[in-house]
């Protein structure tokens, strides 16, 4: 089992260069279509024809576009993104200021997500159309996915901090009064356990409280439905009829049950975890976050090639890592996962 799991991994770490290769071709091909010219939003709506040109120039950006591409390529085999032409910062130093406040937050949103969600969805699996407590989890599966995560962030805002006081202001990951603790993973909250700093921890999880708490709760909801489905399904099939029957207990039995339904819940956990890296977008301007997502939006608005560029490749990358972590879970739980997938090739 572990020769085959080990021929599943190399398979599927072989695939990761080309997909890599293949989202940054056509990422700098279509970010050079986009309308507005880098140059001129550099030097501003006053700049001489001749300015513009000697920019461009500078930039490379009168070369032919293979050219530009494989350029930037020969850089980035060697660890260079770019330099961003707002920031005037390597993308690379950029991008790695502002990931771990993304990755905190999105780590923590899915923690509350699949936590809730798996609960919400058991729950309802084991107690189908009974009771007051199965209509609760169906009126709030259906208002969850209502409404837009920024509008209830922003109501979260209005009643936390301005009506109740008890939340801080949504100015970033720490108050102004407090001292970021010394820098190890990158995330605040578990950073200030490192060091000890008891202050900067309780600071920083009062921050993280409301914008985790809106996405975790958003995306509950779904992790619940395919919960509820995968649970159900499994609860009605053969075998669990046939272990009821041989006297196995109500735990074993629901044991066994969760067991088959795990590759769904973790295929819908994977795509979710995906989805926040730029779904908390609007989370994080509505809390000032000042994570990638931040960074990606405001390199679109300047038109920073370099900057767009380098937070797409870092979201590909995550993603084709989440997805591979995911299939080799899938893999651990069934083994045949690999051997299906060569069958049908």
């Amino acid at each position: 089992m572990r020769d085959g799991t080990s021929r599943y991994a190399v398979r599927r770490l072989a695939l990761l260069l080309p997909q890599l290769l293949a989202v940054s071709a056509v990422t700098f091909i279509l970010i050079r279509q986009l309308p507005g010219d880098p140059a001129r939003a550099i030097l501003g709506p006053h700049a001489t024809a001749a300015s513009i040109e000697t920019l461009h120039r500078t930039m490379g950006l009168d070369r032919p576009i293979l050219t530009q591409y494989w350029l930037y390529l020969g850089r980035v085999v060697h660890g260079d993104l770019g330099y961003s032409w707002f920031t005037s910062q390597p993308v690379l130093t950029d991008l790695g200021r502002r990931a771990p406040a993304t990755l905190e937050l999105i780590t923590l949103s899915m923690v509350v997500a699949v936590t809730d969600g798996l609960a919400i969805g058991l729950i309802s699996a084991a107690k189908r159309n009974r009771g007051a407590v199965v209509r609760g989890v169906g009126v709030y599966t259906r208002l969850a996915g209502a409404f837009p995560d920024f509008w209830i962030g922003l109501l979260a805002v209005y009643i936390f901090f301005y009506r109740l006081r008890i939340a801080p202001a949504p100015l970033g990951r720490l108050s102004f009064t407090v001292s970021p603790p010394r820098g190890i993973t990158g995330f605040y909250s578990i950073d200030s356990l490192i060091t000890g700093n008891l202050i900067a921890f309780r600071d920083a999880m009062a921050h993280l409280a409301l914008p985790v708490l809106v996405l975790g709760l958003i995306l509950a909801p779904m992790v619940a439905r395919v919960t509820n489905v995968s649970m159900s399904e499994s609860l009605r099939s053969d075998y669990v009829r046939y272990a009821r029957a041989a006297g196995l207990s109500r735990w074993m039995v629901y044991r066994y049950a969760l067991r088959n339904a795990l590759p769904q819940i973790m295929t819908i956990g994977g795509v979710l975890f995906v989805y926040l890296l730029g779904g908390a977008v609007l989370i994080e301007k509505v809390f000032s976050w000042g994570g990638v997502g931040q960074y990606a939006v405001q390199a679109v608005g300047n038109s920073d090639f370099a900057a767009i560029q380098g937070f797409v490749l870092l979201a590909a990358t995550f993603t084709v890592l989440v997805y591979l972590v995911v299939d080799l879970v899938h893999k651990a739980i069934d083994p045949r996962v690999g051997d299906l997938e060569t069958r049908e090739r």
